[in-house]
Order: structure tokens, then C-alpha cells, then sequence
């Protein structure tokens, strides 16, 4: 490479266009995931107050949100349910009138062009607050996996493209992949939350699905922050179970994460970022601390950059937004 003065990178940083020409990493609205909160009755729209702008909706309200996504171009939705009803088996995951069965019918119905992906997990579902059955106090993890592949039906059965189980329970990619194949739900993909890291960031996030543990936390099957070949060993074990995507949970403070399990893989990544990064955004912006916007596009491309294909984000109609105009 030819040095200073024959090598001036400067040259092709002078205007818009050419920046725009030599961009190494490009983001585009398809490759933005919207999560959704979906609750029974109709309009139905409560504020989550720790996420500015972030609503639990109804079924009606909810779609009003997504129509709002898919005409900016937003590859898909991510829908969690808050239930009438929560018991310490959460059996609500699996009521076929449940919100989230119900918000897949009418996506499928009113917005086919939207990739719908629900989560599959415990947590909102069960009045104790965790991720699974508890026996003496601790998740028993195989007594969840047959819960968590109930779940998993009762979302295909809805009709929802992708399934995605969040729960960190050893073994549940496989019990859901058999389960939906036994039962004819062979072309429904699996996107695994595959490394999901037991997290500071994840508090806002526990208002807005009302799935705050009732005591303990989730660092007995949630992954330690510091472990990096352990997010390998879980992706790698995911992919051989039959997962078709996985995931990295955060986005923002594991983007080395990101990068090796895309690098090692090769396989479709998703990186969530998750309430807490959206809302420190939200909360530095709303004090003129940064630019939200700029802020806002420059924490998506990061992630993208570190190698991932699909980014789920509170930010994703406003950030499709810019990036449409």
C-alpha cells in the first residue's frame, strides 16, 4: 500500500456521494426486526414508561404498528404476548385465542408481506416470573421443553414463519424442531437465541412484558457475560439441534459475539438490541446529550458491521425511515 503523500484516504471522504459510493457496510430496512407487545381487548394501547415511544398493545393497535413497519419496508415483527391469565405453568403460551395466536392470524390476514416471528418463552406466561417449571425453587429445565414445544405449535399453528425461543433451556431447539415436525409444521423455521447473556440491559424490557422474576433472577440458565467460548458452544449446539437462525442477545455490549459466532458459523445471525440500549439512547437524546438520530443509525450499522444479517430493534421504523429518504 502506498504511503502519505500518495495515499490520501481524505480524497473520497469529500462529499456524500462519493462516501455513499465506497461504503463497506450497508443497511437496509428488510433486514429490520420490530418487536411487539400484544394484550388482550381492543385499543388497547398503554404506554411502557422506561421506553419512550414503546407500546403493549391490543390486537387492533398492534396492527397499526406493523402497518406502520411494512410501509417502510421493515423485513418482519417479533411478538410477545402479556396474558389475561398467568399460572405457574404459564399454560397461556399455548391458548390458541392467546394475543400472540391471535396478532399471527391477522398479520398473516392484513400484512402477508411481513416475516412474522414469535417468541417463544416462560416468562410472560407464568405468574413466578421465570423462563420454565419450578421445582424447589429452580427451573426444572427437561419439564420445560415439553411446555416450550407446546408453545411452539401453538404459534405455527397460527401461522407464524419463525419461531423463536428465548428460555436458555439445554436441549429445546430440539424438542421444538421434532415437535413441529411431528405435527406437519416441517417448513416452520426455528431462530434460536442462541448466546443470551444475563443482562443488566434487559430492565425496561421486563415492564413492557410484564415478566419481572417474583424472586431470584435468570443467571442459572442465562450465560455469563464474560464467557465468549461458551456463546460458541451454545450457537454450535443450536445449529446441530436444527435451529435455521441464531442469535446473539445484546447486540451492543457483544458485538465480539457478533463477529466470531458469524465468522465460525457462517450461519444467519440475528442480534437483538435490546431495550436497555434502546433506551439509554432515548433517554441521552431526550436531554440533547447526542444526536438521536445519528446515535441511533450509527449503533445499527455497528452491529451490522460485526456481521450481522438481521437486526431486531425498537428502532426499526424510524431508522427505515431514514434510510427510505
Amino acid at each position: 500500500m502506498p504511503a502519505f503523500p500518495e495515499y490520501r484516504p481524505r480524497r473520497l471522504r469529500r462529499t456524500a456521494a462519493l462516501r455513499a459510493m465506497v461504503r463497506e457496510t450497508l443497511l437496509a430496512p428488510s433486514q429490520l426486526v420490530l418487536p411487539l407487545f400484544v394484550r388482550p381487548g381492543s385499543g388497547v394501547r398503554q404506554p411502557v414508561s422506561s421506553m419512550p415511544g414503546v407500546n403493549q398493545t391490543s390486537v387492533d393497535e398492534m396492527l397499526t404498528d406493523a402497518r406502520a413497519a411494512a410501509e417502510q419496508g421493515v423485513g418482519g415483527v417479533l411478538l410477545f404476548g402479556i396474558p389475561a391469565h398467568k399460572d405457574a405453568e404459564g399454560s397461556s403460551a399455548w391458548d390458541d385465542e392467546g394475543p400472540v395466536q391471535q396478532a399471527v392470524r391477522a398479520l398473516k390476514r392484513e400484512l402477508p408481506q411481513l416475516v412474522v416471528i414469535t417468541d417463544v418463552c416462560m416468562c410472560e406466561y407464568t405468574s413466578h416470573g421465570h423462563c420454565g417449571v419450578l421445582v424447589n425453587g429452580d427451573v426444572d429445565n427437561d419439564a420445560t421443553l415439553e411446555l416450550l414445544a407446546r408453545e411452539a405449535l401453538s404459534h405455527a399453528r397460527a401461522g407464524a414463519d419463525v419461531v423463536a425461543p428465548s428460555d436458555m433451556m439445554d436441549g429445546r431447539v430440539g424438542a421444538i424442531r421434532r415437535a413441529l415436525d411431528a405435527n406437519g409444521f416441517d417448513q416452520t423455521s426455528i431462530m434460536a437465541y442462541s448466546a443470551k447473556f444475563a443482562s443488566a440491559y434487559y430492565g425496561p424490557f421486563r415492564e413492557a412484558a410484564e415478566s419481572t422474576p417474583q424472586s431470584g433472577d435468570r443467571r442459572g440458565y442465562q450465560m455469563d457475560p464474560g464467557n465468549a467460548e461458551e456463546a460458541l458452544r451454545e450457537t454450535w449446539q443450536d445449529i446441530e439441534e436444527g435451529a435455521d437462525m441464531v442469535m446473539v442477545k445484546p447486540a451492543g455490549p457483544f458485538l465480539d459475539i457478533v463477529a466470531r459466532v458469524k465468522m465460525e458459523t457462517g450461519y444467519p445471525l440475528a442480534a437483538y438490541q435490546v431495550s436497555g440500549e434502546f433506551a439509554m439512547i432515548q433517554a441521552a437524546a431526550e436531554r440533547g446529550w447526542i444526536d438521536r438520530e445519528r446515535a441511533m443509525m450509527e449503533s445499527l450499522l455497528g452491529i451490522r458491521r460485526a456481521g450481522a444479517d438481521v437486526i431486531i430493534t425498537y428502532f426499526a421504523v424510524d431508522a427505515a425511515r431514514l434510510l427510505n429518504g
